[in-house]
């Protein structure tokens, strides 16, 4: 199916990566339907692009390529959210990305409290909310351990 984007333009992906978001994104409500676009051009980045609103992109990239420690409760999630026949390993944890640039200083952070996880078996994502958390939603990614 084509789909448009305003980062990649008009392009092409397969029907059978797109992700339902059935509670949607917090913040940008009616959207329900992403797929996740990598580029090897900018790995360890890729987008959440929405099939519904070409301008919703967000940044994502694997919190443990700069914070190898960081842990979620992945089996309670898993249990909360009725998912049956689904193992840690049927699941891909992100996070949100905001990089801002300044004068000759570039910033990126991470949100660690909101990870994107993603099921891999039923192609459904979801954003939790991580409450009670020694991690940040404003997480320095250049100063990480």
């Amino acid at each position: 199916m084509k789909i448009k984007t305003r980062k990649f333009g008009e392009i092409e992906i397969d029907e059978n990566k797109t992700l339902s978001m059935p509670e949607g994104l917090p913040g940008f409500a009616g959207f329900e339907r992403f797929v996740l676009l990598e580029d090897p051009k900018t790995a360890p980045f890729c987008w959440f692009q929405s099939l519904e609103e070409p301008n919703l992109a967000l940044v994502l990239m694997s919190p443990f390529l700069f914070e190898p420690d960081y842990e979620i409760d992945l089996k309670g999630f898993i249990a909360s959210r009725g998912w049956e026949n689904v193992e840690t390993k049927d699941l891909v944890v992100y996070v949100v990305i905001n990089i801002t640039k300044g004068e000759g200083v570039n910033k990126i952070t991470a949100n660690l409290i909101g990870p994107i996880i993603i099921n891999l078996k039923n192609n459904e994502a979801i954003q939790v909310v991580i409450s009670n958390s020694i991690y940040s939603h404003r997480h320095n990614v250049l100063e990480s351990s």
